[in-house]
């Protein structure tokens, strides 16, 4: 199998690939408008950053996977993706000790200043007396906005520094979520009112939706603090970069910014932005997830579901529904014996009935299987005779889906 990384990829990750008898190639320097052109032939992209556009896809005839070395999917056009019957794939969780040391070293930085020091000091400058006023982390409170791997880990550090961590009570966390909430100590509140009112320092952990887009707002800035430190290594859109400017200029709050609206598509270019610019903002370059360790784990979390992919259980799915869909489920138990399907199908295709999900399973021994079928609508008592009357079927039942 053929294999493109637009991105550069830990090697090991190539040569396992290689080794298992596939042909990975690694061009670290294809951009969004060149890679429509280099798609062809290659059955599996993987992409860090590299935008992933309708182009791409349409020019990509036998690609069937498009795998994002990382957790965010929104460089990636997952719609065009669907629509096409390719998999989009994420590899979430692998870098989320990296982000989260970021985000405490952006807190650090913010805190003594350290790039003023820094930049001072190169200049042949000494001011002791300025830079002696920091307050410390000890004590303060930090308000999580996002408790997924990422916002835990930043939870676990600023414990080990004293803070205080408090994050918004939600209604459909899982249990392992709520244990891991209860065993770092992070105290829940009602609201984001409440958390942003209360918080000295805010950091946001949301992947991009239509929900978060633009969340942190003028109204969002407004209820934090003075002297608050607003911290965002997401998603740059999670911010209205205008209203944050705006609060900046007030001198109430700072801000590290480890993300951007409009980055460049590429690892070098030349970038412009105001928000970067301004001394109340501590910045980097995208850089959350680029530590050696965490590259390597997403390089074999990369692997693993290119490996599942090929066993025909693709891991991580972003654009698969997971939920039931259809009206009924058949359930049809069967010899596993080569064509039942393919005379099954046929039934349903005469009844004009469509397969919306389905899965084949099959009994130790290799006798028997059962086929669980969601269909657009329900069937009839012709539908079920029909099925019933082919010889391999042992039986077929008809339940409304549950969704």
């Amino acid at each position: 199998m053929r294999i493109l990384y637009a991105d550069s990829v830990d090697e090991h990750a190539v040569d396992r690939l290689a080794a298992a008898g596939h042909s990975p190639v690694v061009r670290s320097e294809l951009t969004a408008e060149s890679l429509p052109d280099a798609i062809v032939g290659y059955e599996v992209l993987v992409v860090r950053s590299t935008k992933v556009t309708a182009e791409t896809i349409a020019a990509s005839e036998g690609l069937g996977l498009i795998v994002r070395a990382g957790a965010g999917t929104d460089n990636i056009d997952s719609a065009a993706a669907s629509a096409s019957g390719i998999y989009v794939c994420n590899v979430p969780g692998r870098n989320a000790i990296a982000v989260a040391e970021l985000a405490m070293g952006l807190i650090l930085a913010l805190d003594r200043r350290i790039p003023d020091n820094t930049a001072d000091l190169r200049h042949g400058k000494w001011d002791k007396k300025t830079y002696t006023s920091a307050d410390g982390l000890f004590g303060k409170q930090i308000g999580i906005i996002g408790l997924g791997d990422i916002g835990l880990a930043v939870a676990e550090r600023a414990k080990a520094f004293g803070m205080t961590v408090i994050a918004q009570r939600k209604a459909n966390r899982s249990d392992a979520a709520l244990a891991a909430i209860r065993s770092i100590g992070i105290r829940l509140v009602d609201t984001q009112s409440e958390l942003l009112a209360s918080s000295d320092i805010v950091s946001i952990h949301v992947p991009k939706s239509d929900n978060t887009l633009g969340m942190v707002d003028d109204a969002f800035l407004a209820a934090m603090p003075d002297g608050a430190y607003l911290i965002n290594t997401s998603r740059g859109d999670i911010v209205d970069e205008e209203a944050l400017l705006r609060a900046l200029d007030t001198g109430r709050i700072r801000a590290g910014l480890d993300v951007w609206n409009n980055e460049p598509g590429s690892g070098q270019d030349s970038f412009t932005s105001p928000l970067a610019r301004h001394p109340g903002v501590v910045g980097t370059h995208h850089i959350g997830a680029s530590t050696d360790q965490a590259q390597r784990s997403v390089a074999d979390g990369t692997v693993e579901t290119i490996e599942s992919y090929l066993n025909g259980d693709p891991i991580n799915c972003v654009n698969i529904r997971r939920e039931p869909s259809g009206e009924s489920c058949l359930t049809i138990r069967h010899l596993d014996r080569v064509g039942v399907l393919a005379q099954v199908f046929a039934v349903l295709r005469s009844h004009g009935l469509n397969v919306q999900q389905m899965q084949n399973q099959v009994f130790t021994g290799g006798q028997a299987a059962v086929a669980s079928i969601h269909v657009g609508t329900a069937p009839n008592e012709a539908v079920v005779a029909a099925l019933s009357e082919i010889d391999e079927v042992l039986y077929v039942t008809t339940l409304p889906a549950v969704g």
